[in-house]
């Protein structure tokens, strides 16, 4: 499925472009229309239109029931332009957590969301929805990008862990978290969570929360032995969900990833866990000229090492040429259904072998649909 802020394409660059512009009434309109379309209103339209109207008039949030809720926030899927794995957004779980806004309460909630859609490995693509910001006061947040993530440590010149997460970890070391007493490259993160009207608060992670896939390879004996491993779950925790001018700081967005990103992104990639060298020195490739294509014959063997051991471990996850198959599908369905199809083709084309994929010849506009997910407002 991860918005590089999407659970089917998990996030690892700069985050979605925001905010919005200010509300006009079409918006309202057109929310209501489609969730009236869906029959996910409590009321007729024209009712709940004047009911939501008054609501925003007065300052206050928008009065969603819990269906129109669900609603919205697979509305927010369905336009995100950054995803690729939109065609089940009719599937989103959406748990409505509206009345709370307290650090504690968030993070109850956060451990449950993760077991729920965790499911023993089965992912279900789930949201939870924390109380709405409103005029007077914002709304609780999540500090983390994703509930699941690995320290990264500064050691001298070297980065031990996750280099993305440095500035985050640091953090949290100075908020008073002790890290494992022999620290690892995948040393998981507390949480940092601010109620609304709270100070920020570090909340280690209970033991066993996040499950982990240790990697192997299916003929490479001693792949192993490189000690790598991923989270099973990509949670979207920092972006906010903004539908019918309101919005909600707080609303975490689960889902399953595609292989590639975390085989070449996640572990791949130069700025982060840069794998591709050791993996190519095992594989007795030439590392001396780019000609020998050491990169490519390594990141393939990561992949494939990547998608067996979540398959193996009973852990959903997608390849990139089914990912782009659904995707294809989508674009079909929205057509059909005479929705303008809003995509950016950076995001949506997989970072391995982009130009066998039909995505790739796929010409894209991402055109700012709402409701969507942003990026943070100013931090904590």
């Amino acid at each position: 499925m991860s918005l590089r802020k999407c659970p089917f394409h998990a996030p690892s660059n700069p985050p979605l472009p925001g905010p919005p512009p200010p509300l006009q009434t079409e918006e309202i309109t057109d929310f209501l229309s489609d969730a009236f379309a869906f029959g996910m209103l409590a009321a007729p339209l024209a009712e709940r239109t004047t009911i939501y109207r008054a609501a925003l008039a007065a300052g206050q949030p928008a009065p969603f029931t819990s269906d129109e809720l669900t609603h919205a926030g697979r509305m927010a899927w369905r336009n995100n332009a950054r995803c690729i794995g939109r065609l089940f957004w009719r599937g989103l779980k959406v748990r409505d957590r509206r009345h709370l806004a307290g650090a504690e309460a968030i993070f109850s909630e956060l451990c449950a969301h993760i077991a729920e859609a965790t499911n023993s490995g089965s992912i279900r693509p789930t949201m939870t929805v924390f109380a709405p910001s409103t005029a007077h006061l914002p709304g609780p947040r999540i500090e983390n990008r994703q509930l699941a993530g690995y320290a990264g440590y500064r050691d001298g010149a070297r980065i031990l862990g996750d280099p993305q997460n440095l500035s985050f970890t640091e953090r949290a070391l100075a908020m008073g978290w002790t890290p494992p007493s022999t620290k690892t490259p995948f040393d998981l993160l507390p949480w940092i969570i601010t109620g609304a009207g709270e100070k920020p608060r570090l909340f280690p992670l209970p033991p066993g929360l996040i499950r982990e896939v240790h990697l192997t390879h299916p003929t490479l004996a001693w792949f192993g032995d490189l000690g790598l491993r991923w989270y099973a779950l990509p949670t979207i925790s920092d972006h906010r969900l903004i539908a019918a001018s309101t919005e909600f700081s707080a609303a975490p967005f689960s889902g399953w990833f595609m292989g590639t990103e975390i085989g070449a992104r996640d572990l791949g990639d130069e700025a982060r866990y840069h794998q591709l060298p050791a993996i190519a020195q095992r594989l007795g490739l030439d590392l001396s000229s780019p000609q020998s294509l050491w990169r490519d014959r390594a990141l393939l063997e990561l992949n494939v090492a990547v998608l067996h051991s979540y398959a193996a471990a009973g852990v959903t996850l997608v390849d990139h040429h089914t990912a782009s198959a659904q995707f294809m599908r989508f674009a079909t369905q929205e057509e059909s259904a005479g929705r303008p199809l809003s995509a950016q083709w950076d995001w949506i084309v997989p970072p391995m072998s982009g130009s066998t994929t039909p995505v790739f010849h796929l010409p894209m506009t991402d055109r700012h649909l709402l409701p969507n997910f942003f990026p943070p407002a100013s931090p904590a």
